[in-house]
């Protein structure tokens, strides 16, 4: 009888007496699973890969329940998060990046609209208690994130409501009051989660008795007071500050009447103040800010902090922006400001070798202001804090946020993130910490793994498909209720996930098992599904590449013999 070897019949040169892995000498296969480049520059961990591959066989929910696993509030980042992610997608590289917002976006609002239910479960009855001071985003995350790895969290809010800027300083048109509350709901409603209103620290409660009551101290109370701002020690009279002048628009519904407007700052505040101040009929604004404009020639970490659809919108609302700028006089009439005088800005080496923003002499500007309004950031009120803070601004960073045995630091009051999506890592490196701790542990360890970039892949395998582009509201139309970009719905959700390239991760395609030249490829008799139903018989395998070359998303990857 005839038996057939892996790839051909027992002939003279086929026969696996024939060992061809003797002929190799420097390189052999292997599988690396890589970091994709969205999971790697994800603020809140997300693994944009993983849910994307539930996604693409058709199975949403469990999609969310890996989404979820990183981040408990995918309906509020997929509106509000810069998204990284995206600028860091490899297919940008082939037709135009994910719309991963777009998708993270419409998975939450499933989730809140069919009910599924968060994967965790009610810590036990004689569980540690952790204290979380915040009930923003960062806050949120850590009692979530503690829940789901055994512990009971009580959280104090010093506000009457949870969502801290979530709720005080995005925009309705941004984030709308329906979804915010849905999602905060839902997360709270989770038993072992307790919320404490109207309890500040400092006031109401002291670090001292959480450090007593309590097993660990995860401190996420952002970033509430603003910091001082002048220029060349003028200040008008009649000065509001940011983040405060968009507190008491989300209050009240009205900003002090002024025609032309200058905002000064950078982020996404600054630009929300823009376009809200033009809306209410104000004829000129321009914001002015040091950083640079998305584009070829802008050092990419010299671009303006902002959520890049946002710029957009910003623009096409006729909001006037100079970059690479800032306020060098304030033109004033008795104590109130007429005119601000602008300067450009140039990078420059200083004695240390390290590049700092100078004024470039004779491009002063005058331009007419009845309004200035600084949003330079703000920084950590020291109630309660003193002894952590020391003086400064913000507590350092560190990988886990640890501040001292058993207390933590979260999110926008460490100074390094600025974002909901990096409060919401925080929290969850915190809680992770935390919980190690608890148990008598060192410190976690961090995912040291290498990237895959868009030159590891092999392009060839993967279709040409256009980005699905979510509806909007035209700027003539916009008001300041309405969300101005829509839900790209389960069809466009569903086709969007198609795009994803799998980076650094087994397709199960069979490239490497069909094309081995020597048979060197054995796959197991289970239906193969990932890089384990593979294997390397290098007694076969003369290191030629071939695998490794025609490995669509760089899974293979030839290293030295001796590694």
């Amino acid at each position: 009888m005839t038996v057939l070897t892996r790839g051909a019949y027992a002939a003279p040169g086929t026969s696996l007496n024939f060992k061809t892995g003797n002929w190799r000498s420097t390189e052999k296969p292997v599988h690396i699973h890589a970091k994709a480049p969205c999971h790697a520059a994800c603020p809140a961990g997300e693994d944009q890969q993983a849910w994307f591959a539930k996604m693409q066989e058709g199975h949403a929910q469990e999609a969310w329940l890996n989404l979820v696993t990183a981040n408990p509030l995918p309906a509020v980042t997929g509106r509000v998060c810069p998204h990284p992610c995206e600028t860091a997608c490899n297919r940008a590289a082939i037709d135009g990046a994910l719309a991963i917002h777009n998708v993270e976006r419409w998975l939450g609002d499933e989730a809140i609209a069919r009910g599924w239910e968060y994967p965790v479960d009610a810590p036990a009855p004689d569980a540690p208690a952790v204290a979380v001071i915040g009930a923003g985003p960062g806050g949120l995350s850590a009692a979530y994130h503690c829940l789901r790895r055994g512990l009971k969290a009580e959280i104090f809010e010093a506000l009457p409501e949870a969502g801290g800027l979530l709720r005080s300083g995005i925009p309705r048109t941004r984030l709308p009051r329906e979804t915010l509350n849905a999602e905060i709901e839902r997360l709270l409603a989770l038993p072992g989660i307790t919320l404490r209103l109207h309890t500040r620290l400092g006031r109401d409660v002291s670090l001292d008795e959480l450090n007593q009551s309590h097993a660990a101290v995860l401190l996420a109370p952002g970033c509430q007071e603003s910091k001082h701002w002048d220029v060349q020690g003028a200040v008008p009279s009649d000065l509001h500050e940011g983040l405060a002048l968009l507190r008491e628009f989300m209050d009240h519904g009205a900003f002090p009447e002024a025609r032309n407007v200058v905002v000064h700052g950078g982020g996404n505040t600054a630009v929300d103040l823009c376009r809200l101040m033009k809306r209410a009929g104000s004829e000129h604004v321009t914001l002015i800010t040091a950083s640079g404009l998305p584009g070829p020639g802008t050092d990419p970490d010299d671009i303006i902090n902002v959520v890049p659809r946002e710029l957009e919108e910003a623009l096409e609302e006729g909001i006037e922006i100079l970059d690479h700028a800032t306020v060098n006089r304030l033109i004033m009439k008795g104590s109130k400001v007429t005119g601000v005088e602008v300067v450009s800005l140039k990078k420059e080496p200083g004695s240390d070798g390290r590049k700092r923003r100078v004024s470039f002499e004779g491009t002063e500007r005058v331009l007419p202001a009845d309004m200035v309004i600084p949003c330079i950031g703000e920084r950590v009120d020291p109630e309660g804090l003193n002894h952590l803070l020391d003086g400064n601004y913000f507590w350092p960073g560190t990988p886990w946020g640890k501040l001292e045995d058993g207390v933590y630091g979260i999110g926008d009051a460490r100074g390094d993130r600025g974002t909901v999506a990096g409060a919401i890592g925080d929290g969850a490196k915190a809680a992770e910490a935390a919980a190690t701790y608890i148990a008598g542990g060192q410190d976690p360890q961090l995912d040291t793994r290498e990237e895959m970039p868009a030159a590891g892949l092999n392009p060839v395998y993967y279709a040409l498909s256009p980005r699905a582009e979510p509806p909007k509201v035209p700027p003539d139309a916009r008001d300041f209720g309405t969300e101005i970009e829509g839900d790209i719905g389960r069809d466009a959700a569903m086709a969007e996930a198609q795009r994803c390239l799998s980076c650094g991760n087994c397709l199960a395609c069979d490239n490497c098992w069909t094309l081995c030249p020597d048979n060197a490829v054995i796959k197991t008799q289970e239906l193969a599904s990932d890089g384990s139903h593979y294997l390397f018989d290098l007694d076969y395998c003369k290191g030629c590449g071939l695998c490794a070359h025609e490995c669509p998303t760089g899974y293979i990857q030839m290293v030295p013999e001796t590694a």
